[in-house]
């Protein structure tokens, strides 16, 4: 054999060599590989409800965008009913696909699970049930739809109590059960109320002041006092926007829409409760005719066991 035949054999042989590994790395996904696109997450949206809309933009399922990701996926889960949980090899994964650190992403979706296995363990995920007081609220969808390229706009996420609508859209969904949003534009005291609870996150009560806020006035829509035909004319608006109030089986639509037919006047006592001095010099009459004040009341007729009254009388004495 000549030279030449000789240079000839070893040239085709590194030019096949050159196509096999060109074959395998077509073949080989890398496992954690930057995305093309950049998807932002909404604020306190779920994990599972970002992943998957990740998975919408690239066309892909759920299952095969982890895949493709180097993340071993486990169990059977949906959403609003479940959530996934990431552990921090995934987290990484996830993030590096998202273009977005993963500090950053952690603090975009409050529910990232960051289990806190070794970091050389393989990146793996599961579907986790969730109790319907944990489960996440539909998105508003113009925001969505916004955010994920105009590929989806269904997402599901755990949204602050000042977050509870979408003043910019009129919609809101105070309820995990309600898989469409309500349109909230016949209720223009809800976008008001919005625009007061933010400012009233300035005050350094105002966290306690929503908490006994909201208590009383659960405890007073339950009941049926003292604002129940004002709460039920707003319930009718809503329903009149939003039929499907009235038609989700799993709850009544008094029920589903509480949160937002009490959300003005959750605000408004919660801004006044977080403004009352902590040793108030008035007795708890001045309080309770200064509260009637702030809600639109005459007065406020109320008995010895009213959660108001107990909370003026026991606590701020």
């Amino acid at each position: 054999m000549s030279r030449s035949d000789v240079t000839t054999r070893a040239a085709a042989g590194a030019h096949a060599a050159r196509r096999i590994v060109v074959a395998g790395a077509w073949l080989r996904i890398p496992s954690a590989a930057p995305g093309v696109l950049r998807v932002r997450p909404l604020p306190g949206e779920a994990t599972a409800s970002y992943t998957q809309r990740l998975a919408d933009t690239y066309r892909l399922t759920l299952p095969q965008l982890l895949d493709s990701t180097g993340i071993t996926l486990h169990r059977h889960g949906t959403l609003p009913a479940a959530e996934l949980h990431l552990n921090h090899s995934a987290a990484q994964h996830l993030a590096v696909l998202a273009r977005t650190p993963l500090p950053h992403l952690t603090r975009a979706l409050p529910h990232l699970a960051l289990l806190g296995d070794a970091h050389g363990t393989g990146a793996a995920a599961r579907w986790k049930r969730l109790e319907t007081e944990q489960q996440p609220v539909r998105a508003c969808t113009l925001c969505t739809r916004h955010r994920s390229h105009d590929a989806t706009d269904t997402a599901w996420g755990h949204p602050a109590p000042h977050r509870l609508m979408c003043p910019r859209h009129q919609q809101a969904a105070p309820d995990p059960r309600l898989t469409s949003t309500v349109h909230t534009q016949g209720v223009p005291e809800l976008a008001a109320a919005h625009h007061i609870h933010q400012r009233l996150l300035r005050h350094p009560r105002a966290a306690t002041a929503w908490t006994t806020a909201r208590a009383i006035t659960t405890r007073w829509y339950d009941h049926q006092q003292h604002l129940t035909h004002r709460w039920h004319t707003r319930l009718t608006r809503l329903i009149n926007d939003s039929p499907h109030l009235a038609a989700t089986s799993s709850a009544s639509p008094a029920l589903l829409a509480r949160d937002l037919v009490t959300y003005p006047e959750t605000v408004g006592l919660a801004r006044t409760l977080a403004a009352l001095p902590n040793r108030p010099r008035h007795t708890t009459d001045d309080a309770l005719n200064l509260l009637a004040h702030q809600l639109g009341l005459p007065h406020l007729p109320l008995n010895a066991n009213d959660p108001l009254r107990i909370f003026l009388t026991h606590t701020r004495h």
